[in-house]
C-alpha cells in the first residue's frame, strides 16, 4: 500500500488522473443532481398549468351548466307575474323543466293567500323523471323557513343557494341532492309575491366535474361557503361534514389554510399532505356562487414518469463513470508524456549543459506553449507592457461608465421621488375629499337634508372609485399583476356589444351626465374568443379617457368587422392630442404634464391588456376633431 502511495506522489499522470476524476465525479454528479431537481420542478411546475387548465376548463362547463339554469328562469319569471293564475304556474313550471335538459325541477311558490281558494299555501312544482316531467300542486308544508324561498325574499334579488336534500314528507320531492337558483317574483306594485326556484341536479353535476382529469388518481370536489363538501369521491363527506371536519389543526394546518382559502373565495394553488400523500391541490371559486371548485393531483400521479426515469438512469451514471475512469488515465498519459520531455531538458541545463537549447515546437497545448515561453520571454514583456496600457485606456473608459452610470442613477431617484410625489397627491386628493365628508357626516347628519346626505355620499363614492381605480392600475402594472394577467388567460366567448355596454354603463358611474353614443354593426348573438376581464378593463380605460379629455358632449363607441379582426373604435371631440406627446402615450407613468391628473397608466395598461389578447391598440393619426382609439382583436 505504501508503495503505491509513493507511486501516485512521484507521478504527475496519476496525480493528474486522479485529480481531474475527483473533479470530474464532482462536476458530473452536480450537474445530475441539478438536472434532477430542475427536471423535478419543471415536472410539477407543468403539472400546476395543466391541473389549473383542467380545473379552468370545468370551472367553465359548470358556470356553463350554472348559466343555462339561470337563464331558463329569467326567461319565464316575467310570465309568471304577467300570468298569476294556479294554472299558468303549474304550466310554466313544467315548461321550464322540459325545455332545459340541465334542470332538474322546478318549483313556483306564493305567497300566503296569494289564491284564496287554495288556502295558505300554493307551491306548482314539476321534477323530471327519467324522460319525463312530473308537474303537480305540492303538498301543503310550511315551505316559507325553507332555505331556498327565504334567501331571496331576504336579498331581494336572485342567488344560489347552497344544495340540500328535497325530501319534504307528503310532497313530490327530488332524489338526492340538488342545488338551486332562486329568483324573488314581484308584482307590477313592486309587492313580493313568491319565489321561482330552478333546480340543478348535484349528481350529474357531480358527473360532469369528476369526467375530465389530468391523472388517473386525480379528483375535483365543490365545497359550499361554510366548507360542506357538495361533490366529493368520498359519499360519505357529503352535506354533513365540512373541511374542516375531523381535521386536527396541529398537524393538519394546510388543509385548514386550504378551507379558509376556499370559503373566502380566493384562487390559487397549495401543496397540501391528503391521506399522508402529498398533494397539489388547485382551487378557484364558482362565478355567481359562494362555491369553490378544487382539483387535487396526488404527487405520486405527477411524478411517476420522473421515478420511473430515475431506475434507467443510475445504472447508466455507474457505467459513465467507469467509462470516464479509464478515458481519464488515457488522456492524461498521453498529454504528460512532452512535459516529462521538457523537465528532463531543464535539468539538463539546469545541470550546467548550457548548450542545450529548448526547440520551439508547433504544439498548441500548454506544454508547446510552455516551452516556447522561454525564446519569447522578451516579446512576451513588451507585449504586457502594451497590454497594460490598453487596461489603463480601458480603465478610463470604465470610470467614464461608471460616471454616466452614476448620473442614470440619479435620474432614476428623481424620477422615482417625482413619482411618488404624483402618486401621493393623486390619491391625497380623493382621500383627503372622502375623509372631509366623512368628517361633515360625522358632525352634522342630523343637520343635513337628505338630499345634501345623498350628494355627500355620491361625492364619497366617486371618490372611493377613484381611489379603487388607482390602485388597481398599479397593481396591473406591477410584475405581479402581469403574471397574473398572463396566467389567467384562457379562451372564452364573449359578446362584443355586451362587454362594450357593460363599459359604457361602468364609465357613466363617473361620468353620469356624459352622453356617450353607440353603434354596432354585429348582432348581440355575436362572440369572439378572448379574455371578458381584461378585455374589459381595455373598453373602460379608453372611454374613460375619452370621457375625461373630450367636450363632454360627443363620445361615441363604434364596433365594426372585418374578414380577420373585429374594431372597437372610440371616437372624442375635444382637445386631441399633441404631436409631440404621441410618441409617449404608450409609455407607463408619462402624463401630458405634470399636472393633469392620474399616473399616466391608462392607456399604457391598456396597450399590454390587448397586446396579450392577441390585438393591437393604435391612434388614428388621420382623425383631427379630438382623439380617434382603434382596438383591433382577431376573430379566431
Amino acid at each position: 500500500m505504501k508503495s503505491i502511495i509513493r507511486n501516485i506522489r512521484q507521478s504527475l499522470s496519476l496525480k493528474l488522473s486522479f485529480s481531474i476524476l475527483l473533479l470530474v465525479i464532482t462536476i458530473f454528479v452536480a450537474a445530475l443532481g441539478i438536472l434532477f431537481f430542475q427536471s423535478r420542478q419543471l415536472i410539477k411546475k407543468e403539472a400546476m398549468e395543466r391541473a389549473t387548465n383542467v380545473l379552468n376548463t370545468t370551472a367553465g362547463r359548470v358556470d356553463g351548466f350554472l348559466r343555462v339554469v339561470e337563464t331558463a328562469t329569467h326567461s319565464n319569471d316575467w310570465l309568471v307575474t304577467e300570468n298569476l293564475h294556479p294554472d299558468s304556474l303549474l304550466a310554466y313550471s313544467h315548461r321550464i323543466v322540459l325545455f332545459n335538459a340541465y334542470t332538474s325541477g322546478c318549483s313556483i311558490t306564493t305567497e300566503p293567500y296569494t289564491f284564496p281558494e287554495y288556502g295558505r299555501y300554493f307551491s306548482a312544482y314539476s321534477v323530471r323523471k327519467g324522460d319525463s316531467v312530473v308537474t303537480m300542486r305540492e303538498g301543503e308544508y310550511e315551505y316559507f323557513e325553507k332555505v331556498w324561498y327565504k334567501t331571496p325574499r331576504e336579498l331581494g334579488r336572485p342567488c344560489w343557494v347552497d344544495p340540500f336534500d328535497d325530501f319534504n314528507e307528503g310532497t313530490l320531492s327530488a332524489t338526492g341532492l340538488i342545488a338551486s337558483y332562486c329568483k324573488p317574483l314581484y308584482g307590477a306594485d313592486g309587492r313580493f309575491i313568491g319565489v321561482i326556484s330552478t333546480d340543478l341536479s348535484l349528481s350529474r353535476l357531480s358527473e360532469t366535474i369528476q369526467a375530465d382529469k389530468p391523472y388517473p388518481n386525480a379528483y375535483f370536489f365543490l365545497l359550499g361557503k361554510d366548507g360542506r363538501y357538495f361533490v366529493h369521491p368520498d359519499t360519505a363527506r357529503f352535506f354533513n361534514r365540512t373541511i374542516f371536519t375531523d381535521t386536527d389543526v396541529r398537524h393538519h394546518q394546510d388543509i385548514i389554510a386550504l378551507g379558509h382559502e376556499m370559503t373566502t373565495g380566493k384562487q390559487g394553488s397549495l401543496r397540501i399532505g391528503i391521506g399522508g400523500r402529498p398533494c397539489l391541490v388547485c382551487y378557484r371559486p364558482i362565478a355567481g356562487t359562494q362555491w369553490s371548485l378544487a382539483l387535487v393531483c396526488p404527487d405520486s400521479d405527477i411524478l411517476h414518469s420522473y421515478y420511473k426515469l430515475s431506475y434507467i438512469i443510475l445504472p447508466l451514471i455507474l457505467f459513465g463513470l467507469l467509462v470516464i475512469l479509464l478515458l481519464c488515465r488515457r488522456i492524461v498519459a498521453h498529454a504528460v508524456r512532452p512535459l516529462n520531455q521538457l523537465v528532463e531538458l531543464s535539468q539538463r541545463i539546469a545541470s550546467g549543459q548550457f548548450d542545450e537549447q529548448i526547440p520551439h515546437t508547433n504544439q498548441q497545448d500548454a506544454v508547446g506553449r510552455l516551452q516556447n515561453s522561454f525564446a519569447t520571454m522578451q516579446v512576451s514583456i513588451n507585449r504586457h507592457v502594451g497590454d497594460i496600457e490598453q487596461a489603463n485606456v480601458a480603465t478610463a473608459q470604465r470610470n467614464e461608465e461608471l460616471r454616466q452610470a452614476s448620473l442614470q442613477a440619479e435620474e432614476a431617484g428623481r424620477q422615482k421621488t417625482a413619482f411618488i410625489q404624483n402618486m401621493t397627491h393623486q390619491i391625497r386628493t380623493p382621500l383627503n375629499i372622502i375623509m372631509g365628508f366623512a368628517q361633515v357626516l360625522r358632525d352634522s347628519r342630523q343637520d343635513l337634508p337628505v338630499e345634501e346626505i345623498k350628494d355627500i355620499a355620491d361625492m364619497m363614492n366617486h371618490n372611493a372609485m377613484t381611489l379603487n381605480r388607482l390602485v388597481m392600475m398599479l397593481y396591473d402594472s406591477s410584475e405581479t399583476g402581469l403574471s397574473e394577467e398572463l396566467q389567467s388567460r384562457h379562451n372564452e366567448d364573449v359578446s362584443c356589444n355586451d362587454v362594450a355596454r357593460e363599459s359604457i354603463a361602468h364609465t357613466h358611474l363617473h361620468f353620469p351626465e356624459l352622453p356617450i353614443s353607440f353603434e354596432t354593426s354585429l348582432p348581440d348573438t355575436f362572440c369572439i374568443r378572448t379574455n371578458r376581464l381584461y378585455l374589459m378593463r381595455s373598453l373602460r380605460e379608453i372611454l374613460y379617457n375619452s370621457a375625461k379629455y373630450s367636450d363632454g358632449q360627443h363620445v361615441t363607441l363604434r364596433i365594426m368587422k372585418t374578414e380577420k379582426l373585429v374594431r372597437f373604435i372610440f371616437e372624442d371631440t375635444g382637445p386631441g392630442m399633441a404631436e409631440n406627446y404621441r410618441q409617449l402615450m404608450f409609455v407607463p407613468f408619462t402624463k401630458v404634464n405634470d399636472l393633469s391628473e392620474g399616473l399616466g397608466l391608462g392607456l399604457p395598461l391598456a396597450k399590454r391588456h390587448v397586446g396579450n389578447l392577441g390585438g393591437n391598440l393604435l391612434l388614428d393619426p388621420d382623425y383631427h376633431d379630438g382623439c380617434r382609439f382603434i382596438i383591433e382583436l382577431p376573430l379566431g
